[in-house]
């Protein structure tokens, strides 16, 4: 139960911080990023339930940090990349991590994304073992060790 409590209290602490942090990363890169990290998520397992994949898409165009973004098009970029990792997970997979590496240069805002994952990853009460296993390919993607992130 103290590592759910933790990793409760650390989601609630970086979703905190992402709010006044996201005004500052208002570009095309960082959305889309985004959106590949929680396509990412929610294929962490291989495949995307249609009742998992409308919860994150719920999740994301009602959360706070990536409300400075047009729900439309989050929604849009997040479907793009769900068709890709159910079309062909292995070759969707090195197509969203693609994406998220282009922040490699721009290492708070690939902070960021990595958070949002963890943030779409716990959001159901369990941040299980694939999609931990998912932001720290992401992490390794933008360069970031994934011990910063307790991974």
């Amino acid at each position: 139960m103290a590592f759910w409590d933790n990793l409760k209290s650390k989601t609630q602490d970086l979703n905190s911080g992402l709010k006044t942090k996201v005004g500052q990363f208002k570009n095309k890169d960082f959305a889309n990023a985004s959106m590949a990290m929680c396509a990412l998520i929610a294929a962490a397992d291989g495949s995307i339930d249609p009742q998992e994949r409308s919860k994150t898409a719920a999740l994301i165009t009602s959360n706070d940090v990536l409300s400075i973004f047009p729900p439309a098009e989050l929604r849009q970029t997040f479907d793009t990349y769900c068709d890709k990792l159910q079309n062909d997970y292995d070759f969707g997979k090195v197509e969203v991590i693609g994406v998220i590496s282009k922040l490699k240069k721009k290492q708070d805002q690939a902070r960021a994304v990595l958070q949002i994952g963890i943030i779409i990853g716990g959001s159901d009460g369990n941040f299980d073992e694939h999609e931990r296993k998912a932001v720290k390919e992401a992490c390794f993607a933008v360069g970031i060790a994934p011990a910063e992130f307790d991974l």
